[in-house]
């Protein structure tokens, strides 16, 4: 791991921080280490060592190899250029929170499709047949239609340079309703 990525955790550590609903003071007494450090961590202005890294992962109830692969989405800006070609192209880059794809042209997947998260599809150019809850939806340029995580659902695009715009929660994710938090 070199230096930028390894100073990139501190965004990921906060990101499991606050998703478990804990405080600085309660992940450094969970982890024996200072509230300073963690701040200096979750800031980016001091880099764990591996045995300090285990310890924080351990309070997160995490892993450290978890925090270091989310460590790529801490990047705050990534530009993906767009194209031109029919396909399907990632229009989000690494591992964050959402994932985003674009399928360009008349394609028929063939296939049914159940994530474990929401998502919505959006059409923004062209049109396309979705059959989701066993109906059959017409979308056409403009229209969104919303998938709750769970959905089996099937989907065709319908007019020649269809454009559809697919953003999830990413499956790494875990954004299932828990009724004890």
């Amino acid at each position: 791991m070199d230096d930028k990525e390894t100073l990139r955790v501190g965004a990921a550590v906060r990101r499991q921080r606050r998703s478990l609903g804990l405080t600085l003071a309660a992940v450094a007494t969970r982890s024996g280490l200072s509230v300073p450090f963690l701040s200096q961590i979750e800031n980016e202005r001091a880099r764990p060592s591996a045995r300090s890294l285990d310890r924080v992962a351990d309070a997160l109830e995490t892993t450290p190899a978890r925090l270091r692969a989310a460590a790529d989405s801490a990047r705050a800006v990534d530009v993906v250029r767009g194209g031109q070609e029919d396909g399907a192209r990632r229009v989000v880059r690494g591992r964050h929170q959402l994932s985003a794809l674009e399928f360009t042209g008349e394609l028929d997947l063939g296939r049914e499709f159940q994530h474990r998260n929401d998502e919505v599809m959006y059409v923004a150019e062209g049109a396309a047949e979705v059959e989701a809850e066993g109906q059959a939806y017409r979308l056409e340029r403009g229209d969104t239609l919303f998938l709750s995580g769970g959905v089996r659902h099937r989907w065709r695009a319908t007019v020649p340079g269809t454009r559809l715009l697919f953003v999830a929660v990413a499956e790494h994710v875990d954004a299932t309703f828990d009724p004890r938090r």
